[in-house]
């Protein structure tokens, strides 16, 4: 199964992202815009793992959570990776506490458990928002979108998240641990 760890924002954080974007959702040629119900922060992406290494990576990711706090967050600004200018992502990113060293953790967790596909990019907190298959110039979307902050929201759990690849992409809360 195809699995990642996530911070799941708020609902009432999630509509005000949703107001910000909604007037150019489906008008960019070549965006494909994500259900909001897949709306998340990915911590660490473990890619496919057996059903037997299920438990231990359970065991390892709860672990790993514990000795961290809840972070105290909010989404600010909007931006592309690669770049601007090449993008294939749209995001809104996460600022405030600093995600870096629950990620780092959350992701030795799940190698020693075996996940074996583990990310090793340093954590660039953000929410993404639309993806395209080819690079093309987002700044006029970006520049339109203009200056964006949320709510601050406590980040308070780490899920478990199983894909399930689409049509439509589906994703599953296996599991939740509080942090600290």
């Amino acid at each position: 199964m195809r699995l990642f760890a996530a911070l799941i924002p708020p609902e009432d954080v999630l509509d005000e992202v949703e107001r910000a974007v909604a007037p150019f959702s489906g008008r960019v040629p070549g965006l494909r815009w994500p259900a909001r119900e897949t709306w998340h922060v990915t911590l660490g992406f473990f890619g496919e793992v057996p059903d037997r290494a299920l438990p231990e990576l359970e065991t390892r990711l709860a672990r790993a959570v514990s000795r961290h706090k809840a972070l105290d967050v909010a989404f600010e600004g909007f931006g592309a990776f690669s770049s601007p200018r090449r993008g294939r992502v749209l995001w809104t990113g996460m600022t405030g506490d600093p995600a870096h060293r629950l990620a780092d953790s959350v992701k030795a967790g799940a190698r020693r458990a075996g996940a074996a596909q583990t990310d090793d990019k340093r954590l660039h907190a953000h929410l993404t928002l639309a993806r395209s298959k080819a690079e093309q110039d987002l700044r006029p979307l970006i520049e339109a979108l203009g200056p964006f902050a949320s709510s601050p929201w406590r980040a308070a759990e780490v899920h478990l998240v199983r894909s399930h690849l689409g049509p439509p992409l589906r994703y599953e809360s296996l599991a939740s641990w509080a942090l600290g």
